[in-house]
């Protein structure tokens, strides 16, 4: 009886194996021992992705390129393509995905999933972004479904590279370069976003969901958009909420101080120091000893002082302060007034850089010089 039972299991199996039916995978390692692998970067706020599977050289050192890897467009012998270009590395398809619109050597690309191949040349590879991502390798291949061809001159390699991989090199702030390498050749390509567009982008988009509901969310775009000089007018708007009534920032150093430097980015500097005067009743002891630094290293002394007085009004005889009231009192070229402050502040000072900075404040003010 076992044994009609277990013939009639294996008969079962062999059925499945052998017809149409639908069978669930298990996991297992790419075909030919190669490797999977992510990679992924971020260019400003843009993500790019790539996944690929890795083929290694495995001996065949100069076989790879024209040989292994054809040149041009080939019929593989299966599937519809018969012009197929490489499909960038091994098993299923390549695919890189951009977060937000791209620009590939200097054309553009919408933000999206490409199927990602290459037609190599030794001279001059045509780099291929397919629309159809899905499909198995390249040999389904279909021109008409490219999104963007560009062409690059491929580069010999310093070393081997046994496991093909893709890296990001050169990054700048608003670029980095693709290297697609393999063996003893390097095929790269140059992605460009632009920073400040795709930012503004996104935080129109995100102002408008529940991230739009805290003035932390409308002061940093406004924050930025007076960083980079840009778009002030609707940052103007945005340090406006910040500051307003909806969002619980109207009683914010933060925001206040961000609505100042929009107009003041906007040379609307009379409107600017009003906003100013608003944020510092409600500065904090650490912001308004920064903010005083600042107007120290802008030369503006007597507007120093006056935030240093105030700090020391509020947060009176405590180590910021008296170091602040020493700052004050030096920016306005009375040295001897401040001497007594650094010295309390000495007392005070806690940790290696504090004490070094008090003894060397302390002796600029006794020798008569500026400590700002």
């Amino acid at each position: 009886m076992k044994k009609i039972l277990m013939a009639v299991l294996m008969a079962a199996i062999c059925q499945l194996a052998f017809t149409g039916t639908s069978v669930a995978q298990l996991s297992a390692l790419p075909d030919a021992g190669n490797r999977r692998a992510t990679i992924s970067e971020g260019i400003g706020i843009t993500e790019v992705t790539i996944h690929y599977n890795r083929p290694h050289v495995k001996g065949r050192e100069g076989k790879i390129w024209g040989q292994l890897v054809p040149p041009g467009y080939v019929d593989q012998g299966f599937g519809t393509s018969k012009a197929a270009p490489w499909r960038a590395g091994a098993n299923e398809n390549t695919w890189i995905e951009f977060s937000t619109d791209v620009m590939i050597e200097g054309q553009p690309l919408p933000a999206g999933k490409y199927g990602f191949f290459v037609a190599y040349d030794p001279n001059e590879c045509t780099l291929i972004f397919s629309k159809n991502y899905t499909s198995w390798g390249s040999f389904f291949y279909k021109p008409e479904e490219d999104a963007l061809r560009v062409k690059v001159k491929p580069v010999p390699a310093e070393k081997s590279v046994e496991w093909l991989k893709y890296e990001f090199a050169d990054q700048q702030p608003n670029s980095a370069v693709v290297q697609l390498q393999w063996e003893k050749l390097i095929i790269p390509f140059k992605v460009e976003v632009d920073v400040v567009g795709t930012q503004l982008a996104s935080f129109r988009k995100e102002l408008r969901s529940d991230k739009g509901f805290t003035w932390e969310s409308w002061d940093q775009a406004a924050a930025f958009c007076a960083q980079h000089k840009t778009n002030l007018d609707e940052a103007l708007q945005w340090a406006g909420q910040a500051t307003g009534p909806d969002f619980g920032g109207s009683q914010s150093f933060q925001a206040w101080s961000t609505r100042a430097m929009v107009l003041d980015s906007l040379g609307r500097s009379t409107e600017a120091a009003e906003a100013m005067k608003k944020a510092l009743p409600y500065g904090s002891i650490n912001e308004l000893y920064f903010y005083a630094r600042g107007l120290t290293r802008g030369k503006k002394g007597k507007e120093a002082f006056d935030v240093f007085k105030l700090n020391y009004d509020k947060h009176p005889d405590e180590f910021l302060t008296n170091a602040g009231m020493a700052r004050g009192y030096s920016a306005i070229g009375d040295y001897k007034k401040a001497l007594p402050y650094a010295q309390k502040a000495r007392t005070q000072a806690t940790g290696t850089f504090n004490i070094n900075t008090m003894d060397k404040m302390i002796k600029n003010l006794q020798d008569g010089k500026d400590v700002n």
